[in-house]
């Protein structure tokens, strides 16, 4: 490879790299969808519950795996390494998306959630210290919807983001593939 075909390389549009474009759209999207998330919580005191929680884990990790797939792909490393990267991403975001609606389902009383967050409340101390907890303390169920939109939760609307983001690494991971 000749030093000008390197550099044209470089500056080939987005367009032609999908895994670039791919990565880099999953990682902005998961970004901006955590920073929400924590305005919901730290600005709006919509405090989130167990499932919310876990499902934040995914977004934790499309950010900086997102992000070392787009410099991968920007950086001409090898299709397996960016098949490998697309691959993780669809597969979290698709499995985030199945535990959204899962959260979803909880919500709108299809079935039971996590006794954790959604179950009978248990072991509540001595009688003298339940007084105490209870200015302590503040239980944020699964089962109860703090915030709608249109008819959705954050819970409906991780599972349409989570989609979205799987669907984008999915058609970059095929078109890289086909590449």
């Amino acid at each position: 490879m000749t030093t000008e075909s390197a550099a044209m390389h470089a500056f080939e549009p987005t367009a032609m790299r999908p895994a670039l474009a791919a990565s880099a759209l999953v990682t902005l999207i998961a970004a901006a969808t955590i920073a929400g998330a924590w305005f919901f919580q730290l600005v709006l005191e919509i405090l989130p519950c167990p499932l919310c929680l876990e499902q934040r884990y995914a977004y934790y990790l499309a950010i900086p795996l997102g992000a070392l797939t787009a410099i991968a792909a920007r950086s001409g490393a090898p299709r397996p390494l960016l098949l490998a990267g697309l691959a993780i991403l669809a597969l979290a975001t698709l499995a985030n998306a199945g535990l959204g609606a899962y959260h979803s389902g909880v919500e709108w009383g299809f079935w039971k959630g996590p006794t954790d967050c959604s179950g009978p409340v248990v072991n509540l101390g001595s009688a003298a210290d339940l007084l105490s907890k209870l200015d302590t303390v503040k239980v944020v169920r699964c089962d109860e919807v703090q915030w709608r939109f249109l008819g959705l939760s954050l819970a409906g609307y991780n599972v349409l983001i989570s989609l979205l983001m799987a669907a984008i690494a999915a058609w970059g991971f095929v078109r890289t593939a086909k590449r």
